[in-house]
């Protein structure tokens, strides 16, 4: 082998040299950020002491107070009765670095929400009156989402009106019976009376295991059913309170509500 080949053969190995270095020090940092806290799946015990905390606790207790409270409303102020409550609790630790398919999951430590299902009882032959008085009590609360947001616009007029006998469907004349409204985080519905194949308000899934402080569900009165409400009253409605997410960390251990 000659001086020249001899040089170019060194300069080959150290050209490959180089790129062997580079690729384990990309390697080497990847494996360093995959390995970091931030970048980390949360951890069924991280998730825990972050679920039970004193932050946490105030942040569900408020947001289970606001909800209840909502539910009370409709109980109070309307023609309806309260015969049952669901609340489903569930704080749920962030995913590791989603480096390809991003959800946002992998942004968090933790994020807990809660969800409240309130089943009241109704005379299935004052429906028109009982929808009304819903109204009223939301033309009183001026459509407040924190407390009975439908009031009397043109369209619940109209439905009201549908079931006195007064008018036709406000859906219009081919539409099954109206069932439900919906307004911001909520969503009323009812067992139809008018139609010939009566739609009517499910049974509540049964309770996911309940392990405080990340998970809770809870059905009070424990033993109730929705057939023992509707065989009390004649028909149920069911309002649905959306899921408030009343707690979330992010990957820095900033609090992003709560």
């Amino acid at each position: 082998m000659t001086v020249k080949q001899t040089q170019n053969a060194a300069t080959v190995l150290r050209n490959a040299a180089k790129r062997l270095f580079g690729l384990v020090s990309v390697l080497l940092i990847f494996a360093v950020t995959a390995c970091s806290s931030q970048n980390r799946a949360t951890s069924p015990k991280e998730v825990r002491r972050l679920a039970g905390s004193r932050q946490a606790k105030e942040a569900r207790d408020k947001a289970e107070e606001r909800l209840r409270s909502i539910a009370d409303a409709y109980d109070r102020k309307t023609p309806l009765a309260l015969a049952l409550v669901t609340v489903d609790d569930l704080c749920k630790g962030g995913a590791a670095k989603e480096w390809f398919f991003q959800t946002g999951d992998d942004q968090y430590k933790i994020r807990c929400s809660l969800s409240l299902t309130a089943y009241y009882g109704a005379d299935p032959q004052d429906i028109a009156d009982v929808l009304d008085g819903v109204f009223t009590a939301g033309d009183h609360y001026g459509g407040s989402a924190d407390a009975i947001p439908f009031n009397h616009d043109d369209h619940r007029r109209r439905l009201v009106s549908y079931y006195r006998g007064h008018g036709p469907n406000p859906d219009g004349a081919h539409v099954t019976e109206p069932s439900v409204l919906f307004r911001s985080s909520q969503k009323l519905s009812w067992d139809t009376v008018r139609s010939s194949k009566r739609q009517l308000v499910p049974e509540p899934r049964p309770c996911m295991k309940s392990d405080p402080p990340v998970t809770r569900c809870r059905h009070e009165p424990a033993q109730k059913q929705i057939a023992d409400i509707r065989k009390q009253y004649g028909m149920v409605f069911k309002l649905e309170l959306s899921a408030d997410s009343y707690y979330k960390m992010s990957k820095k251990g900033e609090v992003l509500s709560g």
